[in-house]
Formats: C-alpha cells, sequence, structure tokens
C-alpha cells in the first residue's frame, strides 16, 4: 500500500481521515488497486452516481482520442495509443468497483428486512470550507464525491481542460504559484505525470499546457505560407532516424539494379541494389517567451499574443533553415545542399533583372517527374517582374503577332495559390529567399524531394512562473524537434545531354 500523506489531506476532517483508512483496507484487501485508492482517498467518498459519472467521461475521451485521429486520416500516435489504453484501464476498474458496490448495496437491502428493500445510495460526506478547491474562477461545476469537480461534457471543453483560452489558464497557473491554496482544480485534474509532482505546483513549476492550444501552435507552423507542409515529413519518436537511399537513375548502365535485353535460355546477368544509408538526428527548435502580470490579467490579449506571435516565429525559423539553413545544429536548406544547380544568367543582363529566359532555362534543369510537383520560392520583391514576363511570338519572320505570356495570375488555373503561377507551377512569396538580384530570390524546387523530420507529438508547450518569480514574470516555452535535408546528395546526370538535373534550381546573381 502507497503511503498516504494525511497532512496533505484538504480540510484535515475526521470524516476524511476514516475514508482514508477504509481505502487502505480496501487495497489489503486486494478490492481496489493501489494507484486507484490514492486517487480515492484525495478525492474523498465515492459513490455509485459518482463512479457511473466518471465512467461516462472517461468513454467520452476514449472516442476524442480516436475520432481526432479518424478525422485526420491516420492511426493513433505513441502517445494517444498510451493515453487511451490508460483510460480504458481505469474504465475497467471503475466498473468492477460499481459492480462491487452494488453487490454491497444489494447485501445491505436484504439484511435490512423480507423482501426487496428500497435502494437507496449512501448520502456524500459533506466537505468543509477547506475541502473545496474549486476557485470562485472556474466555470460552472457539479458537486461530486464531495468535491467540486469540473464536469467537460464536450470534446472541445476537454481539450481545454474546462479554460475559455490560453489567457484563463495562465492566470490558473500563476494563482497556483502565488497560492497553492487556491490551486485551480482543473490543473490537479489534468496535469501531465511527467510535468506534476503535488497538488500545490507542478514538477519545477511547470504544468503542460492543454492539447487544444498545443495543436493551435502546429498549426500555424503548417500554415499555407510554411514550407514544411510542401516537404516530405516523416514521424521519429526517438533522436535519430537512418534510411536506405538508393540515388540510381533509370537510364544508369552501372550500378544498381540492372535490366538487359538476352535471347532464349540464355542465362541471365546478375545484378543488385546500390544502398546507402542517410542517418538524421534530429534538433530542437525553441521559443521562450516571458509575459508581464499586465498581460496575464488581459487574458483574451495574452492569449492572441502567445499563439500568434509564437507561431509566427516558429514558422519562419522552419522556412528559413529549408532553404538557407546551415546542416550544424539546424537543417540543411536547399540552397547548401550539394544537389543545387544553378543556371547562369543570359548575356548583358541588366542588374536585379528577371528574364523570361532565365525561368525557362530553370525549368530545363528540372528533372521532368519533378516540375509537376515543383514551386516557385521567391522573394516579394520579384513579383512585379514575373508578372510581367513573355515572348513575343512570330510566325516565322520578323511580324509580332501576340506574346507568350509565362505568368498566369490568382484563379486563372487550380492550385496556383496567392500570387498565381509561373510556367503552371505555384509561386510561393517567402522572406526566406534572398533579396532581389541575389542568387536565391528566385528558387524551383521540389519540396517533396525535401526529407524533413519531426518528432512525434509536434511542438511541446509548457509554462512556468519560477523563471522569473521576482519579477511577476511568466515563462512560456515552446520546442520543437526536427531536422531536414534534400533526398539527393548530389546533381542528377543525364543519359543524353551534358546538362545535370536537380529538384533544386537557382539562377545566378545578376
Amino acid at each position: 500500500m502507497k503511503n498516504v500523506n494525511v497532512k496533505g489531506l484538504r480540510g484535515g476532517s475526521v470524516f476524511r481521515l476514516l475514508s482514508v483508512v477504509a481505502i487502505g483496507l480496501a487495497v489489503v484487501h486486494g478490492l481496489v488497486a493501489p494507484d486507484v485508492a490514492m486517487g480515492l482517498a484525495l478525492m474523498g467518498e465515492v459513490t455509485i452516481d459518482g463512479l457511473r459519472a466518471r465512467l461516462s467521461e472517461l468513454a467520452e475521451i476514449s472516442k476524442g482520442i480516436q475520432a481526432k485521429a479518424d478525422s485526420e486520416r491516420r492511426d493513433l500516435t505513441v502517445d494517444e495509443q498510451r493515453e487511451l489504453d490508460n483510460v480504458m484501464t481505469e474504465f475497467d476498474e471503475v466498473e468492477a468497483n460499481i459492480k462491487r458496490r452494488q453487490r454491497i448495496q444489494d447485501q445491505e437491502t436484504r439484511l435490512s428486512g423480507p423482501g426487496a428493500g428500497r435502494q437507496v445510495p449512501p448520502a456524500p460526506i459533506a466537505a468543509s470550507p477547506a475541502t473545496n478547491l474549486a476557485p470562485a474562477a472556474a466555470p460552472a461545476a457539479a458537486s461530486r464525491d464531495g468535491l467540486q469537480n469540473t464536469r467537460l461534457r464536450t470534446v472541445e471543453e476537454r481539450q481545454r481542460w474546462g479554460f475559455n483560452n490560453l489567457g484563463e489558464y495562465a492566470q490558473a497557473v500563476r494563482m497556483a504559484v502565488v497560492r497553492p491554496q487556491d490551486t485551480d482544480q482543473r490543473l490537479i485534474q489534468n496535469a501531465a505525470a511527467s510535468t506534476y509532482g503535488s497538488e500545490g505546483s507542478g514538477a519545477d513549476g511547470g504544468f503542460a499546457v492543454p492539447p487544444e492550444w498545443r495543436a493551435a501552435i502546429m498549426r500555424q507552423v503548417d500554415a499555407e505560407d510554411s514550407l514544411l507542409g510542401l516537404c516530405d515529413q516523416q514521424p521519429v519518436t526517438g533522436n535519430s532516424i537512418t534510411f536506405p537511399v538508393d540515388e540510381t537513375t533509370a537510364w544508369q548502365s552501372t550500378g544498381g539494379i540492372q535490366a538487359y535485353w538476352d535471347s532464349e535460355a540464355a542465362a541471365m546477368t546478375q545484378s543488385k541494389p546500390a544502398l546507402k544509408e542517410l542517418q538524421v538526428k534530429v534538433s530542437r527548435l525553441t521559443a521562450l517567451v516571458p509575459m508581464t502580470e499586465e498581460l496575464l490579467d488581459d487574458a483574451a490579449a495574452m492569449s492572441a499574443y502567445v499563439t500568434s506571435k509564437a507561431g509566427e516565429k516558429l514558422a519562419f525559423k522552419i522556412n528559413d533553415a529549408i532553404v538557407n539553413g546551415t546542416g550544424v545544429g539546424q537543417p540543411l536548406g536547399i540552397l547548401n545542399a550539394p544537389c543545387k544547380v544553378q543556371v547562369s544568367k543570359i548575356s548583358s543582363q541588366v542588374a536585379a533583372t528577371i528574364h523570361a529566359k532565365n525561368v525557362v532555362n530553370m525549368m530545363a534543369r528540372m528533372p521532368a517527374s519533378s516540375f509537376k510537383r515543383a514551386v516557385w520560392l521567391v522573394n516579394q520583391d520579384a513579383i512585379p517582374q514575373i508578372m510581367q514576363l513573355g515572348f513575343a511570338v512570330t510566325d516565322g519572320t520578323t511580324t509580332n503577332v501576340g506574346a507568350g505570356a509565362l505568368y498566369m495570375g490568382p484563379g486563372q488555373m487550380a492550385n496556383q495559390g496567392a500570387y498565381g503561377s509561373l510556367l503552371g507551377r505555384p509561386i510561393v512569396v517567402t522572406e526566406a529567399c534572398a533579396a532581389l538580384g541575389t542568387a536565391g530570390d528566385i528558387i524551383l524546387a521540389d519540396l517533396s524531394k525535401y526529407l524533413a523530420v519531426v518528432k512525434t507529438g509536434g511542438v511541446k508547450s509548457d509554462v512556468s512562473m519560477h523563471l522569473w518569480f521576482d519579477q511577476a514574470i511568466t515563462a512560456f516555452r515552446f520546442i520543437l524537434r526536427m531536422n531536414g535535408q534534400p533526398w539527393l546528395s548530389s546533381a542528377i546526370a543525364r543519359k543524353n545531354g551534358s546538362n545535370t538535373l536537380s529538384t533544386v534550381v537557382t539562377l545566378e546573381g545578376r
């Protein structure tokens, strides 16, 4: 049996102490599991109605976990599977507890007199004022088992743990540190085991941020203007992952699997795959956001600030690393990749310009199979010139019979994006591209050939009062572990032609 800290029980009433002793005897006789007993000791007396209500909550939690995975058309993650297993285990234990209590209640009814008497569930022990852990700021709660616990009826409420927004949650965390006796019951009920140590405060002063806000941050990283969503994302549970890679081409005559024409009954020529290993270790991207007490008091403003600004910073850092990353403690960007191909400018080209022949020549260096997935990454200053790109069209003489436009505005064809398309491929404007006239101001890239390894769980979010406690500042911490690099380690040699091909094509500086 686990030790029970009687001093830590809220209220210190004789009835509560007797409940702890009774639960302890139940553990000794094998009627209640030790972990469940500890929870019951802290809750107070348990009723059949309360246990049935808990069954309903557990069933809703299970459906919510599975529904989230189904809506995203994926399997359960490792953390989701573990959480679902824990919920199902608790469901079985609570269900067995209800059956035992119902049988005991039936026995008491039969002993009370002849015939089947009326079944009356025992009334819960009234809690003293010190026992009530629900703060005044908490939402409407239903009384249960001697405590006021938040009853979350919808999936959305459970995802937020009952908090209306991130500001309200942060205020609850601050109060839990400043006045532990007024700890919001929602923090205690939903504290993650890895960060929660006692009723008064989390381990190291931290509480895990509710799932809805973790999802909000990750959605901004995967927003439309994020390059991460265009990459070949591979989840990883550990610190690194190794991939087998085959970089041979279909027309390569040596190395790797080969095919040969031969005659009937002739001995076939053998070949074997040419595979090498690519190991990628995840790096850490962090954001530490200090929030003053004044901002915490303005819950709505603080919530919008943290979710938008932290998400924007993470998204841009990822974009910039995918384009310009050095590969040292961060992803290897496409501009620094050894597979990159750079197209020369045309003779006598004016400085800081983009010519129609530039983009056509860039297209010619992209593998045909990759061009249908490629996008143009451009600096916004290049947009006015891109919109005017075109060729004069003649009928074989010097007579000008029209113009061949390379640019198409938004809405003129499917999957163009907000800035239209160039040679039929979408234009993506990003500040990660270099200044106009510099190599990297316009890039043709097939990002589906860029490997992005992301730690399972996405963005991890935590909040703490202890870092700057003397300044009345709360720290919000966001951590994303990822890495990335192009799949190709070098440009692709042609079968017929001297120009190499690549999934990353840039234009020489002008």
